[in-house]
Parts: C-alpha cells; sequence; structure tokens
C-alpha cells in the first residue's frame, strides 16, 4: 500500500474543501467587498490548480471520488485503488469543513442555518431548482468535467498544461451551476460540509453522491471511447 498517495489526496481534498467552501463562507458576500459567486468559482479552480502542480506527481490529484470512478470508467485508474482513494477524499473533506469551522464560528452571530456551502435541491437550491433539474445538472456537469480530464491527461495532449485546463474547467462549471445546486460535481466536498448542518443537507446528500459518480462514469466512458489513445497518462496508475 502506497500510504504517499493516500495521505495526498487527504491533504489535496482539504485544501479544496477549505479554500472553495471557505470562500463562499468567508468571502463571498462580504461587505462592501465581497468576492461574489465569481470569486468562488475561481477559488474553487484555484484550489484544484494549485494541489494538481502540487500532488499530480504523487497520487494524480483527484480530489474527487467521482473523479477517480471516472478515471477508472475510462481505463486511467486501477479499480483496486478506487475505494482506499475514496476515502482519503471524505477524509480529507471533512478536516476542511472542520477547519473552516471553527474559523466561521469565531464570528458573532455565526449560525450553520446559512447552509455552510452545502448543496441542495428544491427549497435548499440557490434558485430553488427542482430535484430533476439538479440532478441532471450535476450528472452532466461532471461528466463535462471527467471528459476534460481525460482529454487534459491524454498522452498526446500538451504536456504540463493539464491543471490549468482542469482548474478552469472547474471555474466554468461553478459560474453555470451554483445557481443551482451551490454546485457539488464532487461528493467529497459534498459531504464535509453536509455533516456539520445536518438535518436537510444529510437527507439531500444522496443526490450529490449519486449524480457525480453517474456523470463520472458517463464522462470517463465517453473519452474512452472517442479516444485514440484511452490508455493516457496519469499520474497513479
Amino acid at each position: 500500500m502506497n500510504t504517499k498517495k493516500y495521505a495526498a489526496e487527504i491533504i489535496g481534498t482539504f485544501w479544496l474543501t477549505f479554500a472553495g467552501c471557505g470562500s463562499a463562507v468567508l468571502a463571498a458576500a462580504f461587505p462592501q467587498v465581497g468576492i461574489g459567486l465569481l470569486g468562488v468559482s475561481f477559488a474553487f479552480g484555484l484550489s484544484v490548480v494549485t494541489m494538481a502542480f502540487a500532488l499530480g506527481h504523487v497520487s494524480g490529484c483527484h480530489l474527487n471520488p467521482a473523479v477517480t470512478l471516472g478515471l477508472a470508467a475510462g481505463g486511467r485508474f486501477p479499480l483496486g485503488q478506487v475505494a482506499q482513494y475514496i476515502v482519503a477524499q471524505v477524509i480529507g473533506a471533512i478536516l476542511g469543513a472542520g477547519l473552516l469551522y471553527i474559523i466561521a464560528s469565531g464570528k458573532a452571530g455565526f449560525d450553520l442555518a446559512g447552509g455552510f456551502a452545502s448543496n441542495g435541491y428544491g427549497d435548499h437550491s440557490p434558485g430553488n431548482y427542482s430535484l430533476l433539474a439538479c440532478f441532471v445538472s450535476e450528472v452532466a456537469m461532471t461528466a463535462i468535467f471527467l471528459f476534460i480530464i481525460m482529454g487534459a491527461t491524454h498522452g498526446k495532449a500538451p504536456a504540463g498544461f493539464a491543471p490549468l485546463a482542469i482548474g478552469f474547467a472547474l471555474v466554468l462549471i461553478h459560474l453555470v451551476s451554483i445557481p443551482v445546486t451551490n454546485t457539488s460535481v464532487n461528493p467529497a466536498r459534498s459531504t464535509g460540509p453536509a455533516l456539520f448542518v445536518g438535518g436537510w443537507a444529510i437527507q439531500q446528500l444522496w443526490l450529490f453522491w449519486v449524480a457525480p459518480l453517474i456523470g463520472g462514469v458517463i464522462g470517463g466512458v465517453a473519452y474512452r471511447w472517442l479516444s485514440d489513445e484511452p490508455e493516457g497518462i496519469v499520474a497513479g496508475k
């Protein structure tokens, strides 16, 4: 067992959850100088870019159960390591949400009822989108995300640019779908904040596991079918 790979996934997913969700909880609506939806979108993308450069050579920097499963479905990652990667990612996300809670709760008037960057549908969707709309959004966004990841890390893709392509893809995904679900495309990222919010966030968490995992598999399989070199280079294989 290569424990360094799993440690890297814990660290990377910790950073994605803390930085991405932290931008939403701490900075998005800060009086007068808040970063807004655009800033939150870039925070999630930059969290992936920074960790991809830092940890891509160690674990492949998946940071996302849907990515791990999608890469396995696309023939880029060993199926036998999927469960261990997912466990590491969930641990990292919980640690990231935990640190965010410690910091956020230090402000007078802090209340988890604000959502704590949790994902939701129906009444808990930022734009009150239906369950079906949120499900379709998460499947489609995750499928495209995996498609881009598979392409950017293909053996024939320009070397060294994969982290940027993947990070910008995540920015774009958030720009489109924050109003729909608060954007998951990552079951681990969804799990961390939901465990602290409890109640409705836990009850709706199933969607943000099922839909991204389905989307990840679709994206991985679709690119494998399309590509003339399905066994591209992905660290961690």
